[in-house]
């Protein structure tokens, strides 16, 4: 390869890189605003005074649930894309909450 290919591919890759990262951090990013999503449901449920107050809450929680659990597969499948085979961490830095709420 000559200096001009080898530095064009130089380039290629860091660009591919970069974009490898910004995918996995967006994908990050949707799973933070999701389960801030769910917390947020989360505490307008344990606010509510009755059972028709928590109905429409608990069903928006389901529905929002769903939501962080395909952002959180997401996020894995990024994860693997690049190379990382194991996800403990990602775990330890966004544990996955109850399914339905109490």
């Amino acid at each position: 390869m000559t200096g001009r290919a080898t530095e064009t591919h130089a380039r290629i890759t860091r660009e591919i890189t970069h974009e490898k990262a910004a995918t996995l951090g967006r994908a990050g990013e949707r799973l933070e605003a999701a389960l801030a999503r769910l917390a947020e449901l989360a505490a307008a449920h344990a606010r509510a005074r009755d059972d028709a107050e928590r109905a429409p809450l608990a069903a928006a929680y389901e529905q929002a649930w769903r939501v962080a659990d395909t952002a959180r597969h997401t996020l894995v499948i990024q994860r693997e894309a690049v190379g990382l085979r194991y996800h403990r961490d990602v775990e330890a830095q966004f544990p996955r909450p109850p399914r339905r709420l109490p």
